[in-house]
């Protein structure tokens, strides 16, 4: 098992910057990739970011490629999520997400392959 807690949400205007965080705990941590996922009001949860097991790759989808930064901390636990830019089309719960697999391609994230989730935190970005 492992446990994933999420930290940094909030209200943010446009253009500003939030970190979130996700601290794990149980099983080895450096043995997961990390990914981030979110879901904005009446829509389908989507991958943002994901970072291989020794935080030496990374990959994001395009709507936030250039904004957002995903890294990790192996001593810690702990997997952040550096998001600039922001705009309101960012406003959603952000997931933390364990995976047993690290890829970078189109389509290579799905909801059902994610082995542990978190509860997730809110952003909220106004305009």
């Amino acid at each position: 098992q492992v446990q994933l807690v999420e930290s940094g949400g909030g209200l943010v205007q446009a253009g500003g910057s939030l970190r979130l965080s996700c601290a794990a705990s149980g099983r080895t941590f450096s043995s997961y990739a990390m990914g981030w996922f979110r879901q904005a009001p009446g829509k389908e949860r989507e991958f943002v970011a994901a970072i291989s097991w020794s935080g030496g790759s990374t990959y994001y989808a395009d709507s936030v490629k250039g904004r957002f930064t995903i890294s990790r901390d192996n001593a810690k636990n702990t997997v952040y999520l550096q998001m600039n830019s922001l705009k309101p089309e960012d406003t959603a719960v952000y997931y933390c997400a364990a995976l047993s697999y690290y890829c970078s391609g189109y389509g290579c994230y799905d909801v059902k392959l994610v082995d542990y989730w978190g509860k997730g935190t809110l952003v909220t970005v106004s305009s």
